[in-house]
């Protein structure tokens, strides 16, 4: 079984919009999909992807509401497709609790964060309190880690502040993007490895797509290397590395075929493609 633990839809009436300011305008960088969940199952049906987790990034209290609602709503109805559907909160939505408790009551696994989004530190109490009562809940927790392509004069979630996190909310699943921290490789080999979180692997190997016709030029044109990777997957546990894609922004296509010339062997490489998210996503 293959999982694609994080990628990104649009609706079909906004996919075009959204995915040329987010990647052209602003990033700079060649999407794979059109965005919406079609040209997410294509893709997965084209690379022989069983599920791909949908994750929403909010960043004002009517897209805290209308998104929330959509993933319970569409729940049923996607995962049949294959998609799985996370919810998405901002920590300026002050009444987050009722959100997440709907989340879970319904059988929503997971809910994504983006600090870089917000523009928020992730150790902001406003975080802490979403983290903490996620968790409570039993929600997995992914949140956007490093620098984010689009807003990458800060990193909002740095590793010192992903660490305090861990040791005060100590949150029972907490799934890191970007392989721990996005551009920001040489810490998470150093200081992150090791602790309770899992890393997902999205946007984190091979070189940046660039737009041929992007306005801006992204902050790294190289993600990381296959070596050091490897060290990192070696260093902090197979069990606890996730297959991700970041799709529209990464191809799953693309993101297999590294994962595949990694020198990994071959039960390593079964975990991190489907096995861990199926045992953590309950499949």
């Amino acid at each position: 079984m293959i999982i694609d633990i994080h990628a990104h839809t649009f609706p079909k009436p906004v996919a075009d919009k959204v995915v040329d300011l987010i990647g052209r305008q602003k990033a700079g960088i060649l999407p794979f999909t059109d965005g919406t969940p079609e040209g997410l199952l294509e893709s997965m049906k084209a690379n022989g992807i069983d599920y791909s987790v949908n994750l929403p990034v909010p960043t004002n209290e009517k897209q805290v509401i209308k998104l929330n609602r959509l993933a319970v709503e569409t729940k049923e109805e996607n995962f049949e497709r294959g998609i799985i559907n996370f919810g998405g909160m901002d920590p300026s939505f002050e009444d987050f609790r009722p959100i997440l408790k709907d989340l879970a009551s319904h059988g929503i696994r997971g809910v994504k964060i983006h600090p870089a989004f917000s523009g928020i530190f992730i150790d902001d109490i406003r975080y802490k309190r979403i983290i903490d009562y996620a968790s409570e809940l039993g929600l997995a927790i992914l949140v956007h880690a490093g620098i984010e392509l689009t807003t990458y004069r800060t990193n909002y979630a740095p590793v010192e502040k992903i660490l305090e996190i861990v040791e005060e909310v100590r949150p029972e699943v907490f799934i890191l993007a970007h392989m721990g921290n996005l551009g920001v490789w040489d810490q998470v080999e150093k200081y992150l490895c090791g602790a309770p979180v899992w890393l997902d692997t999205s946007y984190s190997l091979g070189k940046v797509a660039l737009h041929p016709q992007g306005l801006t030029l992204p902050c790294i044109s190289e993600k990381m290397g296959p070596d050091q990777f490897v060290r990192i997957v070696k260093k902090h546990g197979a069990d606890r590395i996730l297959f991700g894609s970041d799709s529209p922004w990464g191809g799953q296509e693309e993101e297999l075929r590294l994962m595949r010339s990694l020198d990994l062997p071959g039960d390593d490489l079964d975990k991190i493609l489907g096995d861990n998210a199926r045992q953590l996503l309950g499949i």
